[in-house]
């Protein structure tokens, strides 16, 4: 079962990509298929295997030579492995649903911020309407703790893009409503609190190292994403340490 939920996480991985990469430029997922998007070949099969295709073409279009971005084959990893993770974490059923719907959505959301900056409301729509029926189908408890968990992602997320004069993205803001619906109103402060100290770090290596300016934009994104998994994972453990 962990080696299916991989191979299932390194699929899923693959269409995050896909996802996550049109979705913000409004095109189909479906048409055209899958091609590179220097020399606009159409790609086979041989070049469509998870993770395998990137190491055996090393890197590297097959037709034109040109080097294919690394978050591929890192995004379809990180599924596989995250899937078979929460497999091995979450007993229940209902739970590994919760978890692979939550990662589906974190995947690609590291996708398109890192690629475009931004969080389409598109994705953002889609989640939470599911994350809705899920906790409908699955409530907090108490039941409330869910829907005061958007309302509390959204509102520190708001105070902080206007204490930080438009520091804080609306596609933030937005996307920790949505998680608010499946951490609740307590795990949703830790999850804040953990993005915030990871992007701190992550910020001020890279202005030690002069790797970014002082006032150059840096995805919030990805520091949500890592956040996120970290809490859906160990949260509890954090918690009970913490106390």
């Amino acid at each position: 079962m962990y080696i299916l939920f991989f191979l299932f996480g390194l699929i899923m991985g693959s269409f995050f990509n896909v996802v996550g990469l049109r979705v913000p430029k409004k095109e189909s997922l479906i048409w055209p298929g899958s091609h590179c998007t220097n020399c606009q070949t159409s790609l086979k099969v041989i070049d469509l295997v998870p993770v395998v295709s990137y190491i055996f073409t090393y890197g590297k279009c097959r037709y034109c030579g040109r080097e294919i971005s690394f978050i591929y084959p890192t995004i379809e990893g990180l599924t596989g492995i995250l899937f078979a993770y929460s497999y091995i974490q979450f007993e229940s059923p209902f739970a590994l649903f919760g978890a692979i719907l939550l990662i589906s959505l974190l995947m690609i959301v590291f996708v398109t911020d890192i690629s475009y900056l931004i969080i389409p409301d598109r994705v953002l729509i889609v989640f939470a309407i599911s994350f809705i029926l899920y906790r409908v189908w699955v409530p907090t408890t108490p039941w409330w703790g869910a829907w005061l968990g958007a309302l509390l992602g959204f509102g520190l997320l708001l105070l902080f893009a206007i204490l930080s004069r438009g520091g804080m993205g609306g596609g933030d803001i937005k996307l920790f409503a949505v998680l608010g619906l499946m951490f609740g109103w307590i795990d949703i402060f830790l999850v804040l609190f953990l993005a915030s100290l990871v992007g701190s770090i992550f910020g001020v290596s890279m202005l030690l190292l002069r790797k970014v300016q002082r006032k150059q934009h840096i995805p919030f994104g990805p520091f949500i994403v890592t956040a996120a998994i970290i809490v859906l994972f160990w949260g509890e453990q954090i918690w009970r340490l913490y106390f």
